[in-house]
Protein backbone atom coordinates (compact mmCIF):
# COMPACT_ATOMS: atom_id res chain seq x y z
CA UNK A 1 0.00 0.00 0.00
CA UNK A 2 2.85 2.48 0.87
CA UNK A 3 4.32 2.34 -2.45
CA UNK A 4 1.47 1.01 -4.85
CA UNK A 5 -1.15 3.48 -4.03
CA UNK A 6 1.13 6.18 -4.62
CA UNK A 7 2.11 5.72 -7.60
CA UNK A 8 -0.94 4.46 -9.36
CA UNK A 9 -2.57 7.51 -8.12
CA UNK A 10 0.10 9.62 -9.20
CA UNK A 11 0.42 8.33 -12.47
CA UNK A 12 -3.26 8.52 -13.09
CA UNK A 13 -3.16 12.50 -12.39
CA UNK A 14 0.09 12.69 -14.59
CA UNK A 15 -1.92 11.00 -17.09
CA UNK A 16 -4.71 13.45 -16.90
CA UNK A 17 -2.67 16.75 -17.08
CA UNK A 18 -0.96 15.05 -19.75
CA UNK A 19 -4.50 14.88 -21.70
CA UNK A 20 -6.01 17.94 -20.42
CA UNK A 21 -3.01 19.83 -21.97
CA UNK A 22 -3.83 18.06 -25.49
CA UNK A 23 -7.40 18.27 -25.60
CA UNK A 24 -8.93 20.28 -22.89
CA UNK A 25 -9.62 24.15 -23.61
CA UNK A 26 -11.86 27.44 -22.34
CA UNK A 27 -15.10 27.68 -23.99
CA UNK A 28 -13.76 31.30 -23.73
CA UNK A 29 -10.57 31.66 -25.15
CA UNK A 30 -9.68 34.17 -27.40
CA UNK A 31 -8.73 31.78 -30.66
CA UNK A 32 -11.62 30.06 -30.49
CA UNK A 33 -13.92 33.37 -30.05
CA UNK A 34 -12.04 34.76 -32.99
CA UNK A 35 -12.62 31.66 -35.39
CA UNK A 36 -16.51 32.43 -35.05
CA UNK A 37 -15.94 36.27 -35.37
CA UNK A 38 -17.42 36.79 -31.63
CA UNK A 39 -16.43 39.25 -28.79
CA UNK A 40 -18.08 37.09 -25.98
CA UNK A 41 -18.86 33.37 -25.37
CA UNK A 42 -22.71 32.26 -26.27
CA UNK A 43 -22.75 30.23 -23.57
CA UNK A 44 -20.75 32.81 -21.12
CA UNK A 45 -24.36 33.54 -19.23
CA UNK A 46 -25.35 30.22 -19.55
CA UNK A 47 -22.37 29.16 -17.55
CA UNK A 48 -23.62 31.73 -14.85
CA UNK A 49 -27.04 30.79 -15.26
CA UNK A 50 -26.41 27.06 -14.52
CA UNK A 51 -23.94 27.41 -11.82
CA UNK A 52 -25.90 27.07 -8.78
CA UNK A 53 -27.07 24.18 -10.42
CA UNK A 54 -23.82 22.90 -10.57
CA UNK A 55 -23.23 23.31 -7.55
CA UNK A 56 -26.29 21.45 -5.68
CA UNK A 57 -25.02 18.66 -7.88
CA UNK A 58 -21.63 18.52 -6.82
CA UNK A 59 -23.00 18.78 -3.05
CA UNK A 60 -25.05 15.85 -3.82
CA UNK A 61 -21.44 13.85 -5.49
CA UNK A 62 -19.29 14.70 -2.60
CA UNK A 63 -21.12 15.12 0.37
CA UNK A 64 -24.31 13.46 -0.25
CA UNK A 65 -23.17 10.05 -1.77
CA UNK A 66 -20.29 9.82 0.67
CA UNK A 67 -22.16 10.71 4.00
CA UNK A 68 -25.09 8.07 2.67
CA UNK A 69 -22.55 5.37 2.63
CA UNK A 70 -21.15 6.47 6.75
CA UNK A 71 -23.50 3.79 8.04
CA UNK A 72 -21.18 0.88 8.85
CA UNK A 73 -19.66 1.93 12.33
CA UNK A 74 -15.96 1.15 11.69
CA UNK A 75 -15.88 2.24 7.53
CA UNK A 76 -16.64 6.48 8.27
CA UNK A 77 -13.64 7.33 6.95
CA UNK A 78 -13.12 5.19 4.33
CA UNK A 79 -16.90 6.02 3.28
CA UNK A 80 -16.20 9.60 3.01
CA UNK A 81 -12.85 9.82 2.10
CA UNK A 82 -12.53 7.21 -0.58
CA UNK A 83 -16.00 9.04 -2.31
CA UNK A 84 -13.90 11.97 -2.58
CA UNK A 85 -10.83 10.19 -4.19
CA UNK A 86 -12.80 8.55 -6.56
CA UNK A 87 -14.92 11.18 -7.61
CA UNK A 88 -12.24 13.61 -7.93
CA UNK A 89 -10.35 10.98 -10.23
CA UNK A 90 -13.65 10.02 -12.26
CA UNK A 91 -14.78 13.92 -12.80
CA UNK A 92 -11.34 14.60 -14.62
CA UNK A 93 -11.26 11.22 -16.54
CA UNK A 94 -15.26 11.93 -17.15
CA UNK A 95 -14.41 15.24 -18.60
CA UNK A 96 -11.81 13.37 -21.50
CA UNK A 97 -14.24 10.56 -22.55
CA UNK A 98 -16.81 11.59 -22.54
CA UNK A 99 -16.21 15.04 -24.55
CA UNK A 100 -13.67 12.96 -26.79
CA UNK A 101 -16.58 10.53 -27.60
CA UNK A 102 -18.66 13.94 -28.36
CA UNK A 103 -16.59 16.00 -30.07
CA UNK A 104 -15.25 13.14 -31.97
CA UNK A 105 -11.73 13.44 -31.00
CA UNK A 106 -11.44 17.32 -31.82
CA UNK A 107 -10.64 20.01 -28.81
CA UNK A 108 -12.87 20.13 -25.93
CA UNK A 109 -14.42 23.52 -25.00
CA UNK A 110 -15.12 23.12 -21.08
CA UNK A 111 -18.51 24.97 -20.65
CA UNK A 112 -20.75 24.68 -17.83
CA UNK A 113 -22.93 21.37 -19.55
CA UNK A 114 -19.33 19.39 -19.25
CA UNK A 115 -18.87 20.14 -15.73
CA UNK A 116 -22.03 18.88 -14.72
CA UNK A 117 -21.67 15.91 -17.12
CA UNK A 118 -18.58 15.02 -15.87
CA UNK A 119 -20.24 14.73 -12.58
CA UNK A 120 -23.10 12.40 -13.47
CA UNK A 121 -20.02 10.32 -15.10
CA UNK A 122 -18.85 10.15 -11.69
CA UNK A 123 -22.07 9.27 -9.83
CA UNK A 124 -22.10 6.00 -12.07
CA UNK A 125 -18.86 4.83 -10.22
CA UNK A 126 -20.21 6.44 -6.67
CA UNK A 127 -23.20 4.24 -6.86
CA UNK A 128 -21.09 0.99 -7.83
CA UNK A 129 -19.16 1.53 -4.71
CA UNK A 130 -21.57 1.15 -2.98
CA UNK A 131 -21.96 -2.23 -3.72
CA UNK A 132 -18.55 -3.13 -2.99
CA UNK A 133 -18.43 -1.12 0.18
CA UNK A 134 -15.57 -2.38 2.26
CA UNK A 135 -14.85 -4.95 0.63
CA UNK A 136 -11.85 -3.57 -2.07
CA UNK A 137 -8.89 -1.14 -1.92
CA UNK A 138 -8.34 1.81 -2.49
CA UNK A 139 -6.10 0.82 -5.72
CA UNK A 140 -8.93 -1.25 -6.81
CA UNK A 141 -11.18 1.70 -6.52
CA UNK A 142 -9.12 3.62 -8.74
CA UNK A 143 -8.82 1.45 -11.48
CA UNK A 144 -12.74 0.61 -11.62
CA UNK A 145 -13.16 4.04 -11.59
CA UNK A 146 -11.19 4.35 -14.92
CA UNK A 147 -12.81 1.48 -16.75
CA UNK A 148 -16.31 1.88 -15.18
CA UNK A 149 -16.75 5.93 -16.53
CA UNK A 150 -15.08 4.41 -19.96
CA UNK A 151 -18.05 2.31 -20.65
CA UNK A 152 -20.22 4.60 -19.33
CA UNK A 153 -19.75 7.31 -21.42
CA UNK A 154 -19.79 4.44 -24.31
CA UNK A 155 -23.01 3.40 -23.58
CA UNK A 156 -24.61 7.36 -23.10
CA UNK A 157 -23.14 8.13 -26.17
CA UNK A 158 -24.76 5.24 -27.73
CA UNK A 159 -27.96 6.02 -25.88
CA UNK A 160 -28.17 10.23 -26.49
CA UNK A 161 -26.48 10.11 -30.18
CA UNK A 162 -27.30 6.58 -31.79
CA UNK A 163 -30.99 6.10 -29.96
CA UNK A 164 -31.93 9.78 -29.76
CA UNK A 165 -33.44 8.28 -26.39
CA UNK A 166 -34.65 10.55 -23.49
CA UNK A 167 -33.54 10.53 -20.28
CA UNK A 168 -33.12 13.73 -18.42
CA UNK A 169 -32.68 12.68 -15.21
CA UNK A 170 -30.43 9.45 -16.36
CA UNK A 171 -32.43 6.94 -14.17
CA UNK A 172 -31.08 4.42 -17.58
CA UNK A 173 -27.76 5.87 -17.97
CA UNK A 174 -26.34 6.69 -14.68
CA UNK A 175 -28.68 5.18 -11.72
CA UNK A 176 -29.43 1.48 -13.89
CA UNK A 177 -26.28 1.44 -15.37
CA UNK A 178 -24.01 2.11 -11.58
CA UNK A 179 -26.37 -0.54 -9.87
CA UNK A 180 -25.66 -3.21 -12.34
CA UNK A 181 -22.32 -2.92 -13.01
CA UNK A 182 -21.64 -2.66 -8.84
CA UNK A 183 -24.13 -5.79 -8.83
CA UNK A 184 -22.11 -7.16 -11.59
CA UNK A 185 -18.61 -6.28 -9.67
CA UNK A 186 -19.63 -7.63 -6.30
CA UNK A 187 -20.85 -10.95 -7.99
CA UNK A 188 -17.29 -11.78 -9.40
CA UNK A 189 -15.14 -10.53 -6.28
CA UNK A 190 -18.11 -12.80 -3.99
CA UNK A 191 -16.37 -13.56 -0.87
CA UNK A 192 -17.58 -16.92 0.97
CA UNK A 193 -16.20 -16.13 3.58
CA UNK A 194 -18.29 -13.53 4.18
CA UNK A 195 -21.68 -15.73 3.39
CA UNK A 196 -22.77 -15.54 6.92
CA UNK A 197 -21.75 -12.12 7.74
CA UNK A 198 -19.21 -9.91 9.26
CA UNK A 199 -18.99 -8.37 12.97
CA UNK A 200 -17.97 -4.80 11.55
CA UNK A 201 -21.12 -4.99 8.30
CA UNK A 202 -23.48 -3.31 11.05
CA UNK A 203 -24.18 0.34 12.05
CA UNK A 204 -24.48 1.78 15.53
CA UNK A 205 -26.63 4.67 16.33
CA UNK A 206 -24.47 7.56 15.27
CA UNK A 207 -22.94 5.93 12.39
CA UNK A 208 -26.52 5.69 11.20
CA UNK A 209 -27.21 9.47 12.32
CA UNK A 210 -24.12 10.45 10.01
CA UNK A 211 -26.03 8.22 7.04
CA UNK A 212 -29.36 10.13 7.12
CA UNK A 213 -27.27 13.50 6.80
CA UNK A 214 -26.74 12.18 3.25
CA UNK A 215 -30.17 11.36 2.52
CA UNK A 216 -31.20 14.85 3.48
CA UNK A 217 -28.48 16.30 1.24
CA UNK A 218 -29.34 13.96 -1.81
CA UNK A 219 -33.23 14.34 -1.23
CA UNK A 220 -32.81 18.26 -1.04
CA UNK A 221 -30.67 19.01 -3.95
CA UNK A 222 -32.18 16.21 -6.72
CA UNK A 223 -34.70 18.41 -8.42
CA UNK A 224 -31.52 20.06 -9.14
CA UNK A 225 -29.72 16.81 -10.23
CA UNK A 226 -32.78 15.52 -13.05
CA UNK A 227 -33.16 19.39 -14.18
CA UNK A 228 -29.53 20.55 -15.03
CA UNK A 229 -29.22 20.01 -18.10
CA UNK A 230 -32.70 20.00 -19.28
CA UNK A 231 -32.40 21.91 -23.29
CA UNK A 232 -35.27 24.75 -22.45
CA UNK A 233 -36.35 26.26 -19.31
CA UNK A 234 -40.11 25.01 -19.95
CA UNK A 235 -38.64 21.13 -19.30
CA UNK A 236 -36.52 22.38 -16.85
CA UNK A 237 -39.65 23.71 -14.58
CA UNK A 238 -40.80 20.30 -14.95
CA UNK A 239 -37.93 18.55 -14.22
CA UNK A 240 -37.87 20.37 -10.87
CA UNK A 241 -41.69 20.37 -10.24
CA UNK A 242 -41.74 16.37 -11.23
CA UNK A 243 -39.15 15.21 -8.57
CA UNK A 244 -40.15 17.27 -5.77
CA UNK A 245 -43.59 15.80 -5.89
CA UNK A 246 -42.08 12.49 -6.65
CA UNK A 247 -39.96 12.52 -3.77
CA UNK A 248 -42.21 13.97 -1.21
CA UNK A 249 -44.76 10.80 -2.55
CA UNK A 250 -41.82 8.00 -1.92
CA UNK A 251 -41.42 9.38 1.56
CA UNK A 252 -44.47 8.53 3.18
CA UNK A 253 -44.88 5.25 1.42
CA UNK A 254 -41.31 4.32 2.30
CA UNK A 255 -42.23 5.26 5.84
CA UNK A 256 -46.01 2.71 5.18
CA UNK A 257 -44.02 -0.17 3.93
CA UNK A 258 -41.01 0.15 6.73
CA UNK A 259 -43.51 0.06 9.57
CA UNK A 260 -45.91 -2.84 7.14
CA UNK A 261 -42.40 -5.14 6.86
CA UNK A 262 -40.86 -4.89 10.34
CA UNK A 263 -41.32 -6.56 13.47
CA UNK A 264 -43.72 -4.56 15.72
CA UNK A 265 -44.61 -1.88 12.63
CA UNK A 266 -41.18 0.15 13.64
CA UNK A 267 -38.97 1.61 11.01
CA UNK A 268 -35.85 0.38 9.81
CA UNK A 269 -33.42 2.81 9.38
CA UNK A 270 -31.51 1.61 6.14
CA UNK A 271 -35.18 2.06 4.34
CA UNK A 272 -35.44 5.55 5.52
CA UNK A 273 -31.77 6.37 4.75
CA UNK A 274 -32.44 4.44 1.26
CA UNK A 275 -35.65 3.95 -0.15
CA UNK A 276 -36.76 8.10 0.54
CA UNK A 277 -34.35 8.87 -2.43
CA UNK A 278 -36.08 5.95 -5.10
CA UNK A 279 -38.74 8.55 -6.05
CA UNK A 280 -35.91 10.78 -7.29
CA UNK A 281 -34.20 8.26 -8.96
CA UNK A 282 -37.62 6.51 -10.70
CA UNK A 283 -39.00 10.07 -12.44
CA UNK A 284 -36.15 10.66 -14.06
CA UNK A 285 -36.32 9.55 -17.32
CA UNK A 286 -39.36 11.29 -17.78
CA UNK A 287 -38.91 14.08 -15.53
CA UNK A 288 -38.90 17.06 -17.89
CA UNK A 289 -42.45 15.73 -19.84
CA UNK A 290 -45.87 17.00 -18.88
CA UNK A 291 -46.64 13.88 -17.44
CA UNK A 292 -49.21 15.77 -14.36
CA UNK A 293 -47.29 16.67 -11.54
CA UNK A 294 -50.06 13.40 -10.11
CA UNK A 295 -48.24 11.06 -12.54
CA UNK A 296 -44.71 12.01 -10.89
CA UNK A 297 -46.28 11.33 -7.30
CA UNK A 298 -47.59 7.86 -8.71
CA UNK A 299 -44.23 6.88 -9.67
CA UNK A 300 -42.17 8.28 -6.48
CA UNK A 301 -45.03 5.98 -4.39
CA UNK A 302 -44.14 3.19 -6.47
CA UNK A 303 -40.36 3.65 -6.18
CA UNK A 304 -40.68 3.70 -2.76
CA UNK A 305 -42.64 0.54 -1.97
CA UNK A 306 -40.47 -1.68 -4.52
CA UNK A 307 -37.46 -0.31 -2.92
CA UNK A 308 -38.46 -0.99 0.62
CA UNK A 309 -39.43 -4.68 -0.58
CA UNK A 310 -36.00 -4.88 -2.61
CA UNK A 311 -34.32 -4.23 0.47
CA UNK A 312 -36.70 -6.53 3.05
CA UNK A 313 -36.63 -9.04 1.14
CA UNK A 314 -34.13 -9.17 -2.52
CA UNK A 315 -30.79 -8.32 -0.90
CA UNK A 316 -30.88 -11.65 1.43
CA UNK A 317 -31.73 -13.74 -1.70
CA UNK A 318 -29.14 -12.03 -3.69
CA UNK A 319 -26.48 -12.72 -0.86
CA UNK A 320 -27.62 -16.30 -0.34
CA UNK A 321 -28.74 -17.49 -3.44
CA UNK A 322 -27.11 -15.13 -6.33
CA UNK A 323 -23.64 -15.15 -4.08
CA UNK A 324 -23.99 -11.00 -4.88
CA UNK A 325 -23.15 -9.14 -1.58
CA UNK A 326 -24.56 -5.65 -1.95
CA UNK A 327 -23.14 -4.08 1.18
CA UNK A 328 -25.85 -0.78 0.33
CA UNK A 329 -28.45 -2.31 -1.48
CA UNK A 330 -27.67 -0.29 -4.29
CA UNK A 331 -29.96 -2.36 -6.43
CA UNK A 332 -32.94 -1.43 -4.31
CA UNK A 333 -31.94 2.43 -4.46
CA UNK A 334 -30.74 2.30 -7.67
CA UNK A 335 -31.26 -0.65 -9.89
CA UNK A 336 -35.41 -1.15 -9.42
CA UNK A 337 -35.48 2.23 -9.18
CA UNK A 338 -33.85 3.21 -12.44
CA UNK A 339 -35.53 0.58 -14.32
CA UNK A 340 -38.83 1.77 -13.04
CA UNK A 341 -37.72 5.13 -14.67
CA UNK A 342 -37.00 3.79 -17.49
CA UNK A 343 -40.35 1.19 -18.55
CA UNK A 344 -42.12 4.91 -17.50
CA UNK A 345 -40.40 6.37 -19.75
CA UNK A 346 -41.46 3.82 -22.60
CA UNK A 347 -44.96 4.13 -21.59
CA UNK A 348 -44.78 8.15 -21.66
CA UNK A 349 -43.52 8.33 -24.63
CA UNK A 350 -45.99 5.57 -26.05
CA UNK A 351 -48.82 7.75 -25.12
CA UNK A 352 -47.61 10.79 -27.01
CA UNK A 353 -46.61 12.42 -24.00
CA UNK A 354 -43.48 13.30 -25.60
CA UNK A 355 -42.21 13.47 -29.33
CA UNK A 356 -38.65 13.31 -28.55
CA UNK A 357 -38.32 9.35 -28.86
CA UNK A 358 -39.78 6.71 -29.34
CA UNK A 359 -40.91 3.86 -27.31
CA UNK A 360 -38.75 1.52 -29.33
CA UNK A 361 -35.49 3.46 -28.79
CA UNK A 362 -36.68 4.26 -25.06
CA UNK A 363 -36.48 0.21 -24.28
CA UNK A 364 -33.35 -0.13 -26.36
CA UNK A 365 -31.80 2.33 -24.51
CA UNK A 366 -32.81 0.60 -21.21
CA UNK A 367 -31.77 -2.53 -22.41
CA UNK A 368 -28.57 -1.42 -23.63
CA UNK A 369 -27.54 0.64 -20.33
CA UNK A 370 -28.72 -2.76 -18.21
CA UNK A 371 -26.60 -5.08 -20.68
CA UNK A 372 -23.80 -2.74 -21.35
CA UNK A 373 -23.11 -2.63 -17.06
CA UNK A 374 -23.18 -6.17 -16.15
CA UNK A 375 -21.02 -7.29 -19.04
CA UNK A 376 -18.78 -4.09 -18.16
CA UNK A 377 -18.98 -5.07 -14.28
CA UNK A 378 -18.29 -8.73 -15.43
CA UNK A 379 -15.17 -8.12 -17.22
CA UNK A 380 -13.80 -5.34 -14.36
CA UNK A 381 -14.29 -7.61 -11.80
CA UNK A 382 -11.95 -9.91 -13.17
CA UNK A 383 -9.49 -7.46 -13.48
CA UNK A 384 -9.96 -6.26 -10.10
CA UNK A 385 -9.57 -9.77 -8.76
CA UNK A 386 -6.16 -10.45 -10.29
CA UNK A 387 -3.99 -10.75 -6.86
CA UNK A 388 -2.06 -7.23 -7.45
CA UNK A 389 -4.09 -5.16 -6.55
CA UNK A 390 -4.01 -5.02 -2.60
CA UNK A 391 -7.52 -6.43 -1.55
CA UNK A 392 -8.44 -6.74 2.03
CA UNK A 393 -8.43 -10.22 3.49
CA UNK A 394 -11.95 -11.32 4.85
CA UNK A 395 -11.44 -10.54 8.78
CA UNK A 396 -10.10 -7.35 7.43
CA UNK A 397 -13.35 -6.09 5.50
CA UNK A 398 -15.15 -3.08 6.83
CA UNK A 399 -12.64 -1.78 8.86
CA UNK A 400 -11.04 1.70 8.26
CA UNK A 401 -7.53 0.88 10.49
CA UNK A 402 -6.07 -1.55 7.14
CA UNK A 403 -6.08 1.86 4.74
CA UNK A 404 -6.28 5.30 7.46
CA UNK A 405 -4.19 5.93 10.70
CA UNK A 406 -7.15 5.85 13.01
CA UNK A 407 -7.41 7.06 17.07
CA UNK A 408 -5.64 5.14 18.96
CA UNK A 409 -8.48 4.77 20.94
CA UNK A 410 -12.15 4.75 19.36
CA UNK A 411 -15.27 4.05 21.47
CA UNK A 412 -16.35 0.83 19.39
CA UNK A 413 -12.82 -0.44 20.72
CA UNK A 414 -13.93 0.16 24.13
CA UNK A 415 -14.71 -2.68 26.80
CA UNK A 416 -16.74 -0.30 28.56
CA UNK A 417 -18.73 1.26 25.77
CA UNK A 418 -21.66 -1.44 25.64
CA UNK A 419 -21.71 -0.81 29.46
CA UNK A 420 -22.46 3.05 29.34
CA UNK A 421 -18.40 4.26 30.05
CA UNK A 422 -15.70 3.86 32.52
CA UNK A 423 -17.49 6.03 34.90
CA UNK A 424 -20.31 3.73 35.84
CA UNK A 425 -17.08 1.04 37.39
CA UNK A 426 -15.81 3.73 39.71
CA UNK A 427 -16.91 3.53 43.24
CA UNK A 428 -19.19 5.93 44.49
CA UNK A 429 -17.95 8.24 47.20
Amino acid sequence: MRFKFPLVAIGLEVAMIVLFGLFVQYETDDSILQQTNRTKSPDADRFLTLYPLFQDVHVMIFVGFGFLMTFLKKYGFSSVGINLLIASLGLQWGTLICGILHNHTQKIHIGIINIINADFSTATVLISFGAVLGKISPIQMLIMTIIEISVFAGNEYLVVEIFKASDIGASMTIHAFGAYFGLAVAGVLYRPGLRRGHDNEASVYHSDLFAMIGTLFLWAFWPSFNSAIADTHDQQYRAIVNTYFSLAACVITAYAFSSLVEHQGKLDMVHIQNATLAGGVAVGTCADMAINPSISMVIGSTAGIVSVLGFKFLTPFFATKLRIQDTCGVHNLHGLPGVIGGLAGIVAVAMRISDKSTWAMQAAALGSSIGTAIVGGLITGLILKLPIWGQPPDQNCYDDSVYWEVPKWRELDNPFSELGGPNQLEPQL
